[in-house]
């Protein structure tokens, strides 16, 4: 048992985050995404929503503070600054989990297919309202193990 550890985080996705460097992304998708076509490495969130992964994610996840984005959501087809339910979801969990100033942009859907084949790993969840699908980016701890804010 570890302390402080959201019990939703599997052994096995606490190594892939712990494995990730700076700069590297991972992808939190909706129950739709072809994460076995665009991922080599995937995990399993079942029965979780999109922000119930996410604050456990962001629970031990440092958000890329030299980047604009840090967070990007999937686009919505015709609609590309529109914000739907579980983007809302997402964004609100951000905020409250990691902090009010950081930033989600946004990926044109085709390119953010694109994206994803070039991440370290899918974490899939049973959300199934559309456009559910989001890329983090990896930031920097300082020596005291709070986030590296620039």
């Amino acid at each position: 048992m570890l302390i402080n550890v959201n019990p939703l985080l599997s052994p096995e996705i606490l190594l892939t985050l712990r494995s990730m460097g700076h700069g590297d992304r991972i992808v939190l998708s909706d129950a739709n995404f072809p994460s076995y076509s665009h991922a080599q490495k995937i995990h399993r969130m079942d029965g979780l929503n999109i922000p119930q992964a996410a604050e456990a994610l962001l629970s031990v996840f440092p958000l890329d503070s030299f980047i604009t984005e840090p967070v990007q959501r999937m686009e919505i087809d015709g609609k590309p600054q529109e914000i739907n339910e579980v983007q809302k979801d997402l964004i609100d969990t951000v905020h409250k989990v990691s902090g009010p100033n950081w930033k989600v942009g946004s990926i044109e859907r085709q390119q953010f297919y694109i994206e994803a084949k070039e991440t370290f790993a899918v974490i899939t969840t049973s959300d199934t309202r559309p456009y559910g699908c989001f890329i983090f980016t990896k930031g920097v701890l300082k020596p005291d193990g709070s986030v590296w804010i620039i």
